[in-house]
């Protein structure tokens, strides 16, 4: 049986940080910038943490 592979979807959008948590980042940072203030802007560029939630379909996606 072949190997699984990652989703290459997934491997462009998560990383994984040293404790293992999974790291994605903000959403509505790449047009319509014009409205949005500086400072939302800002907090936007920054990586997050993925919720509980979603957490063990990602960890299926990276499966390698």
């Amino acid at each position: 049986m072949p190997k699984m592979k990652t989703k290459s979807g997934a491997k462009k959008r998560f990383g994984i940080t040293g404790s293992g948590k999974i790291k994605r980042k903000h959403a509505y940072k790449s047009h319509i910038l014009t409205k949005k203030e500086k400072k939302r802007k800002r907090n936007l560029g920054y990586y997050t943490v993925v919720d509980d939630a979603d957490k063990k379909n990602i960890k299926r996606m990276l499966l390698k």
